[in-house]
């Protein structure tokens, strides 16, 4: 039987998602929990590998097992043997094709700074801070030059391992509320460090060092070295994937 799971975490304590064998990570956290439920050695596939410090509001796994447990015993089961920044949200049965990575049509995250003159006290862990007024409705217009399928190579990590720079770009939105300036992305995949790298774009463009035109261009260039430094993980948290309705998988993960 192949299950899928939502799981939400913070990642501050951990080295990432990916299994490590000398740091700690959510993966092998998750699969702890996974294979004393199942009474057997469990081995996860998510949607996307976060970096350290990357948070998840639903983050979609899969795997295969032979154990008979109800779903909300895998949820339970699982949630009273991980630590407190990890839970289980939801279980669901999938046919036997269904793949959490390959199967994913999209990925969302939202990156969060909090733009104010006093750093955080509350919550700190979830935002990055910076302290000179930005302009969302600036950095909003700038990124609209990144829709549609590119080639992100100015804003791809050096070590990012993907076949192609190529990516799609679905949706990009800056917007204020409150002392908090939010930005939202969605794209059928992403290279690594592509939305800590976009932000650490288009903060100079909020403070008003760069011009508008400055993302197009440095997109055009594809060049890593011209773009700006890659933005601190605090703030970046993986919204879901999203699936095609026919899997039946909640709503939130559901296109």
């Amino acid at each position: 039987m192949r299950l899928a799971l939502g799981i939400e975490y913070d990642g501050t304590g951990y080295s990432g998602w990916q299994r490590l064998s000398h740091r700690p990570s959510v993966q092998a956290a998750v699969e702890a929990a996974l294979s004393f439920v199942a009474d057997h050695p469990v081995e996860v596939t998510c949607a996307g590998r976060t970096d350290a410090g990357v948070h998840a509001e639903c983050q979609v796994v899969h795997f295969d097992t032979p154990a008979e447990r109800s779903l909300r015993g895998w949820v339970m089961g699982a949630n009273s043997r991980l630590p407190a920044d990890i839970a289980v949200l939801w279980a669901r049965a999938v046919p036997e094709d269904f793949h959490a990575r390959f199967g994913a049509r999209a990925r969302r995250y939202r990156y969060t700074i909090l733009n104010r003159p006093v750093r955080a006290a509350l919550g700190a862990r979830y935002v990055t801070w910076e302290r000179v007024p930005l302009n969302a409705p600036r950095m909003h217009a700038a990124a609209q030059a990144l829709l549609g399928e590119n080639d992100f190579s100015a804003f791809r990590a050096v070590q990012c391992q993907a076949a192609t720079p190529m990516r799609n770009v679905h949706e990009i939105g800056v917007a204020r509320r409150g002392d908090e300036v939010v930005i939202e992305i969605q794209a059928n995949a992403f290279l690594h460090h592509m939305v800590r790298n976009i932000v650490g774009s288009l903060l100079p463009v909020g403070r008003g060092e760069r011009p508008l035109e400055w993302i197009a261009e440095l997109l055009a260039g594809h060049d890593r070295n011209m773009a700006g430094p890659t933005a601190l993980a605090s703030g970046l948290s993986l919204l879901a994937p999203r699936y095609p309705a026919e899997w039946k998988l909640p709503p939130e993960v559901t296109l």
